[in-house]
């Protein structure tokens, strides 16, 4: 069995900014409660993940010595 393979368009950046946008955007629709509390938290991660991600592809980072 072969494995599938296909090239992103978006960058890994853009793919977390785009889910978080999608989770945030979903909130709103929501009343408030626990289902949407979890929605805001996921977008708040992708958030978060998506400034790791800039963090550590830095030019500036370098490995500990």
């Amino acid at each position: 069995m072969r494995r599938r393979y296909f090239k992103n368009t978006l960058t890994f950046s853009e793919r977390l900014a785009k889910v978080a946008k999608r989770f945030r955007e979903e909130a709103e629709t929501k009343p408030p409660g626990p289902e949407r509390d979890e929605l805001i938290k996921k977008a708040h991660q992708a958030d978060t993940a998506a400034h790791i991600d800039q963090w550590v592809s830095s030019p500036g980072l370098r490995p500990p010595t």
